[in-house]
């Protein structure tokens, strides 16, 4: 599984292949990783021991480690693909188009067009490998087409409700 890592407005793309093995942007690591009671975690990285804090706040994960305090951003590779498809990081204005992030089936389609949604409004329940996923309108307007109807299968890519 990959992860998109941020700290301190650096990205790091981390992927983990197999238990003690890490690739971090593309440079294979040696990790063993024990967590503790009370968010205190032990690595050794390289042949390297750390001791490290973590508490999640806030959607962040706050990282004391070697006497230094990281904010660190975490998400995986499915959620940046379904955030990407929907807008994610969508501009406050114009056009909107939310896309399918994989091959699925429409299960619903909440909104119909004309209508306003609000930032974080569901507009599409796709089922895709016997999860629904929740595709949300990445900020408030108002549904300009609806290209979908509930029991659609879409490809990857197909585009299925845009918004302005």
């Amino acid at each position: 599984m990959k992860y998109i890592t941020t700290v301190h407005d650096q990205t790091y793309e981390i992927e983990i292949n197999r238990e003690g093995e890490v690739q971090i942007n593309g440079e294979l690591r040696t990790v063993d990783f024990h967590g503790g009671a009370h968010g205190i975690f032990s690595l050794i990285i390289d042949n390297h021991s750390y001791e490290a804090i973590v508490e999640e706040r806030d959607g962040k994960y706050h990282v004391l480690i070697t006497g230094d305090l990281y904010e660190v951003g975490v998400t995986d590779e499915r959620s940046l693909r379904l955030a990407e498809a929907s807008g994610g990081l969508a501009s406050a204005t114009g056009e909107i188009s939310i896309q399918s992030p994989m091959p699925g089936l429409i299960v619903a389609v909440p909104v119909e067009e004309g209508q306003e949604v609000a930032a974080g409004q569901t507009v599409v329940i796709l089922e895709s490998m016997k999860m629904q996923n929740e595709l949300k309108s990445p900020r408030a307007g108002v549904v300009h087409r609806v290209n979908v109807k509930a029991g659609d299968n879409v490809e990857q890519s197909k585009l299925l409700v845009t918004i302005t």
